[in-house]
């Protein structure tokens, strides 16, 4: 995604959602999850520490349940949606449950195609913390922050131990004339609209580019990819330190740099690749922060192409610091990742490979939604119809 607004000439393509999600949720759970939510009848509602704690305690519900759509849980095989249990003074609305029993209807979709891409999960792992509570007359917006974990299934036999994420919502609930609070609407309030388990469509703005920028070459999704061998001595580039710098960063912001997420301009995806490819040593390229063949950041300044997709795009392949892969699974550890969600042209996020397997598989950590080593495979499986972009670096 887009890391903050460019000049009027070149706007960048900023993700919108049109519905939000993401997960959340500890497996244990009391059945009587209303209890202690408190009322005043036909007044006004009340919103006491009981009534905010069982608003926490129905996002762990929607979150876990939109979760476990994607984990391989044979055991609990058909058993109803967590959200369900709750009843009384603090319950899902109608047509907020219809909403849920779709995504999670298209969440099991997910599951499907990665299975048959050879991924699966074998258990996950969710907590939810609630940041802040607003009441205005008979609404609450609950804002709230929830951490994620996944573990991978040893399918091939040395995936990564867990992918995760970590994601931040906000939740509205409107009160009937009964005093009942009901959850209306989640909306996920990250620029990025990429957790694991984000089963909303995404549209976006068009960007248009100049004719004169170095294009990349879209990359096949095809598995297994012909061989392509990353030579890690032959640019002076450590490649190590990269993967480092970005699975400590990941959810741990650096201070030394500005952060992008949530502020309204595509988030900080690229703003973070760079960051991660200058800790590797890909040095700065001074000069004016409009002009893509330069390439600096800092907490001070940073070009365009250091925080922008496609500004990113056209000066790593200009500088000759990046070339064009034929297919993402070409991926090693170091490489980027950028993706066109709706093939308008225009890319819309960066990430970079953090970890490969044997078995070829690049996972992928990135910023905005911010997320620990997920798969290609999974990126492939959510956006089956988006075009993908790979960069040997």
């Amino acid at each position: 995604m887009k890391s903050r607004k460019l000049s009027r000439t070149r706007r960048r393509a900023t993700i919108v959602t049109a519905a939000a999600a993401s997960v959340v949720a500890g497996a244990a759970m009391l059945p009587n999850w209303s209890a202690g939510a408190s009322s005043a009848g036909a007044g006004e509602p009340a919103v006491d520490a009981a009534t905010k704690a069982t608003f926490q305690r129905l996002a762990d519900a929607v979150f876990t349940d939109r979760t476990d759509a994607l984990v391989d849980h044979k055991q609990n095989k058909g058993r109803s949606p967590l959200t369900s249990r709750f009843s009384g003074d603090v319950e899902l609305s109608s047509s907020l449950e219809n909403k849920e029993d779709s995504a999670r209807s298209s969440l099991r979709g997910r599951k499907s195609r990665l299975a048959d891409l050879g991924e699966r999960y074998s258990s996950a792992k969710t907590s939810v913390t609630l940041d802040k509570t607003r009441v205005r007359d008979r609404h609450a917006t609950v804002q709230v922050t929830e951490t994620t974990t996944l573990t991978y299934a040893k399918v091939q036999g040395d995936e990564p131990k867990t992918t995760g994420f970590q994601a931040h919502h906000k939740l509205t609930f409107t009160a009937d004339r009964s005093g009942v609070w009901q959850l209306t609407n989640v909306r996920t309030t990250d620029d990025g609209y990429l957790a694991v388990n984000q089963p909303a469509k995404t549209t976006f703005t068009a960007t248009v580019a100049d004719d004169d920028m170095p294009a990349a070459t879209r990359s096949a999704t095809t598995w297994p990819a012909p061989a392509k061998a990353k030579n890690f001595s032959a640019t002076g580039y450590d490649y190590k330190a990269m993967a480092a710098y970005a699975e400590k960063y990941w959810k741990t912001y650096n201070t030394a740099y500005p952060d992008f997420n949530g502020a309204g301009a595509g988030g900080d995806c690229t703003n973070f690749v760079s960051q991660s490819l200058k800790a590797g040593g890909w040095k700065h390229v001074p000069g004016y922060v409009y002009d893509y063949t330069k390439w600096f950041g800092n907490a001070d300044i940073q070009s365009d192409s250091f925080v922008g997709v496609n500004e990113f795009s056209w000066f790593s392949l200009n500088s000759k610091r990046a070339t064009s892969l034929a297919n993402v699974y070409q991926m090693d550890i170091g490489d980027v990742l950028q993706v066109d969600f709706d093939k308008d042209g225009s890319k819309d996020h960066t990430m970079i490979v953090s970890y490969r397997s044997s078995q070829g598989v690049p996972y992928v950590t990135y910023h905005s939604t911010n997320t620990y080593r997920r798969s290609v495979a999974s990126i492939i499986a959510s956006y089956p119809n988006s075009a993908f972009y790979a960069y040997r670096t």
